[in-house]
């Protein structure tokens, strides 16, 4: 579903409506503002962010760490762990 941001505050009611069973895009001026979504919708785009962050740290936590001072020397653009 589509609306412009006018339409959006004059008829809320029945975009919010709308929102349970698809998004809604908000536009002003023709370009792409906002986006809508029911509460189901976002709870589950944050679970499926969570399960990502999830993976992504026990795949660090296998490769293993580094240090302070080997993070710190990335942080700077040096390579070596002795800078």
């Amino acid at each position: 579903m589509k609306t412009t941001a006018t339409e959006f505050k004059t008829h809320l009611g029945i975009y919010l409506q709308g929102a349970i069973k698809e998004p809604v895009f908000v536009e002003k001026n023709n370009r792409p503002m906002a986006v809508l979504l029911s509460i189901e919708e976002y709870e589950r785009l944050i679970a499926l962010e969570d399960k990502y962050w999830e993976q992504r740290a026990d795949a660090a936590a296998k490769e293993g760490f580094i240090g302070k001072e080997e993070s710190m020397n990335l942080i700077r653009g040096t390579n070596r762990a002795d800078a």
